[in-house]
């Protein structure tokens, strides 16, 4: 809210954000997605961050900075996995649909969304140096 680059940077992921929630199907009503948490990651070499969701928001979000050669893929786990106790492994070379865990390799520039009730992770960060990105919260107000 202090400095104005953050403002612009909003005005930039607004319209991304209301379409993919269109492109999900949902139904908001006569309210709307409002941002309502945004942070700058600094990840230095060695970091990463464990597996977490995003509760209280509806779409969460990465924009990427700055990425180093060998940094981290974003990676996400079927939401059905912790409902599976006895589900057998899935192929090597199976569909993403399919898989237990997808892994994003992200480019500088890249906007990223998805629902926040999905558990991500940032394995370790293999890196020589950090890698920075913006994140963010939408709830449904």
């Amino acid at each position: 809210e202090r400095d104005p680059i953050f403002g612009e940077i909003i005005k930039l992921i607004n319209p991304h954000v209301n379409a993919f929630a269109q492109h999900c199907e949902m139904d908001l009503g006569r309210r709307q997605l409002v941002m309502d948490s945004l942070w700058i990651n600094i990840l230095k070499p060695g970091g990463f961050h464990a597996p977490h969701i995003h509760p209280h928001s509806v779409v969460s979000g990465t924009l990427y900075v700055v990425i180093p050669k060998s940094s981290s893929a974003l990676r996400f786990e079927d939401p059905r996995l912790s409902f599976m106790m006895c589900a057998p492994p899935r192929k090597a070379r199976s569909k993403n649909e399919n898989r237990s865990f997808v892994n994003f390799e992200p480019k500088r520039g890249t906007l990223l969304l998805w629902e926040s009730y999905l558990r991500h992770e940032v394995p370790v960060l293999k890196s020589r140096s950090e890698r920075i990105s913006i994140s963010f919260n939408y709830r449904w107000d």
